[in-house]
């Protein structure tokens, strides 16, 4: 299976969310921008990536035995497709914002008051930002940025025949919205629809001869892969300014474009009119309706989902690290379970307790107010010896990350760019405290970045533990990431990545098919983002074949076939879409009864498998077992948000058939409720354990009947 084909039917069954009647309004709407935005990111990365292999005149075949520019020609019909699915769809949820009265309308639309507002708010806040730029042999065509929205404007003096054309980029920022609102009302119009209609401030004069709306998309694969440590940050800051000016892969022009305009704009930018230009009948960059879609109504969106406190952090006990010594290790379950009180929580209190003595982090993604930068820099003052592994190549996040990383270093904190020539994307943190009984050392490990924003939208797992073998060979970890040193490493129970994990799980998968091949019960069931790397796809085939049981719940891209005769007819591939991203990654295995599960931060795909450092540990307690039970149970019976893939490689969506919960409620919702039901059950027990201490001291303090 393609790769690229694949995410696009990922996207196809993003849109469909979009498309689902039975989603609130708003949601819907938010759907439909994701879609937009997911298609920028393709071309910028994937598109971006073929083109430059095209051109550097690659021939080596894909895994699915295709050429770049055959796998950019098998694209192309699924992403005219989904720009025609979006075209209608966006006329149907016009009409069901405008029935709700949100209305995105156009200025000539719009009553006489109202644009009259409209004309003082462009001549008091938009007119000063606004740098009109003429294309002529005096004036080079401007340089057009990545993904911003603009004017070229035709025009001509009163009387003449001779056509000018200019260029005006549209001023969307944090001011400055893509939406103008109109007044008090919920009313809105497109920014550069408000320019366009008031060109003669802008122009004063001249006589307009045509207005076009055009956006491009740059490339976003652009500098070297590799580089010297000690030069990683000046190579990161000068990719980044290769980026501002990379090649375009792509442009956008509204329908009604002059044949004229559209190829001078191709020339000019230095594309193929025939292969790269787009004409969109709608509005262009529509992930900028992320904007409509967070607009206050409550009865348009998903019912509000209240964060919980994990059950097991709810103690009399206020020290987190007393609470760990006593349950040893603690499954988190974002989005469901708050992020503040758990991951946070556990970072700002070894940056405050006066016994904890070092702090060693991984960062790959982080907030723009990042509360984990605050507690490593107060760490850090503390007196704390503090470490960070800063990961500078965080596609789209680099300028962010340079920025923390000198912030960090000015606190005084170690920080280091990790392995030569490897990304770092495992999401650790390793605390070493001095308690009573000597050096002790606790341990976060989970599946999602350490971003405040994201774990209230992203499925993702965390592990906090004090494992005493999992705590030995982070002090290992943590030791290869600051030193790069590749010696042999000794680990008991983490399986890192690039030398342990994917052999791990090559050995675990051929461990299934011998217990399958000895009479017993073999069972695969594997949760990540994708499934691209050929070795597993293969083993995961021969398991099939075998008769172990296979199931894979895989969000986007996955190479594997299942249902074909012979070969893969005990493999069923389900990808989940719904109100939260699913990003988590969860491993189990039977293991002829002592099962196993794994949870860390790598997807099953050759580059997280062989160039990046990653991290995935094993869920041993009973009771967190159970909780990953019943999230692959959840998930696998599901109807409401479940797709099947079939032997032809494409994606059904389940119908429900009962009444059942699993089937009617989405996946989301039933983990929502679960995890309100733990909380609930945790602050009874919490409320028993307290009135039960409370008549211990009672009896304690009252004189006895005999007395």
């Amino acid at each position: 299976m393609n790769r690229e084909v694949m995410w696009l039917k990922f996207n196809g069954r993003v849109l469909a969310e979009a498309m689902d009647s039975r989603n609130p309004l708003l949601a819907r709407v938010f759907f439909f921008a994701v879609v937009d935005s997911n298609l920028d990111e393709f071309f910028m990365k994937r598109i971006g990536r073929l083109k430059q292999q095209v051109s550097a005149g690659v021939k080596t075949l894909s895994v699915d035995a295709l050429l770049p520019q055959e796998q950019i020609d098998v694209c192309t019909p699924l992403i005219q497709d989904i720009i025609k699915r979006q075209y209608t769809l966006g006329r149907e949820l016009q009409a069901g914002l405008a029935s709700e009265g949100i209305v995105v309308a156009s200025y000539a639309g719009l009553p006489r008051e109202q644009r009259a507002w409209l004309d003082n708010f462009f001549i008091d806040q938009v007119f000063p930002l606004l740098t009109p730029q003429g294309v002529d042999p005096a004036h080079p065509f401007p340089f057009i940025s990545n993904l911003s929205i603009n004017l070229l404007i035709s025009v001509r003096y009163p009387g003449s025949e001779h056509v000018y054309r200019n260029r005006v980029k549209m001023p969307v920022n944090e001011v400055i919205p893509r939406f103008v609102r109109v007044g008090s009302d919920d009313v809105y119009i497109p920014l550069e629809d408000l320019v366009s209609n008031n060109l003669q401030m802008l122009l004063p004069g001249m006589e307009i001869d045509s207005v076009d709306v055009f956006r491009v998309t740059r490339n976003a694969m652009t500098g070297p892969s590799g580089g010297q440590v000690n030069d990683l940050l000046h190579m990161i800051e000068s990719a980044l300014r290769e980026r501002k000016f990379a090649e375009i892969v792509r442009l956008e022009v509204g329908r009604g474009i002059s044949s004229l305009n559209r190829g001078m704009l191709a020339a000019e930018l230095g594309i193929d009119e025939e292969k790269d230009v787009v004409e969109l009948d709608d509005l262009l960059g529509k992930g900028s309706l992320m904007e409509i879609a967070k607009i206050d109504r409550d009865q348009l969106h998903f019912s509000p989902h209240h964060l919980v406190n994990n059950p097991d952090l709810i103690e009399d006990d206020p020290n987190i690290f007393h609470v760990l010594r006593e349950k040893k290790a603690v499954l988190l379950q974002h989005p469901y379970e708050s992020f503040e009180t758990s991951v946070e929580r556990f970072l700002d209190e070894a940056s405050q307790d006066p016994k904890v003595l070092a702090i060693k982090m991984t960062l790959y993604r982080t907030a723009n107010d990042s509360r984990i930068i605050e507690y490593l820099i107060e760490a850090s003052q503390n007196g704390k010896q503090v470490a960070v592994v800063m990961e500078l190549k965080a596609r789209f996040d680099e300028s962010a990350n340079i920025r923390w990383a000198g912030y960090l270093e000015q606190a005084g904190i170690h920080v280091t760019y990790g392995v030569l020539g490897l990304k770092t994307h495992s999401k650790v943190i390793f605390v070493v405290r001095k308690d009573y009984d000597g050096i002790r050392r606790y341990a976060h490990i989970g599946t999602g970045n350490y971003h405040s924003g994201t774990a209230r939208g992203y499925c993702d797992l965390g592990l906090l533990t004090c494992d005493p073998d999992i705590v030995s060979d982070l002090t290992e970890f943590f030791n290869y990431l600051t030193t790069g040193y590749t010696p042999i490493r000794r680990y008991k129970k983490l399986l890192p990545s690039p030398r342990i994990l994917k052999k791990a799980l090559l050995s675990k998968i051929n461990r299934e098919i011998a217990v399958q091949e000895k009479g017993g019960v073999g069972l695969i069931q594997l949760k990540t983002n994708a499934l691209e790397d050929r070795d597993l796809t293969e083993a995961l085939y021969r398991a099939s074949q075998a008769g172990v049981h296979v199931d894979l719940i895989v969000r986007d891209s996955c190479r594997l076939r299942p249902g074909i005769e012979g070969l893969s007819e005990n493999v069923r591939v389900i990808s989940i879409v719904g109100r939260f991203l699913e990003h988590s990654r969860l491993f189990y295995f039977r293991n002829n009864g002592a099962e196993e599960y794994y949870i860390g931060s790598a997807d099953l795909m050759t580059r997280n498998l062989e160039r990046r450092v990653e991290a995935c540990v094993p869920v041993e307690l009973p009771h967190l077992q159970a909780q990953l039970r019943e999230i692959l149970d959840l998930q696998l019976a599901n109807s409401r948000n479940v797709w099947e893939m079939d032997s032809g490689g494409n994606y059904l969506q389940r119908t429900t058939k009962g009444k059942k919960k699993s089937e009617t409620l989405s996946v989301h919702q039933l983990l929502i409720d679960s995890a309100e039901k733990r909380d609930a059950a945790g602050k009874l027990k919490l409320a028993k354990k307290r009135s039960q201490k409370q008549i211990k001291i009672r009896s304690r303090s009252s004189p006895s009947s005999e007395r």
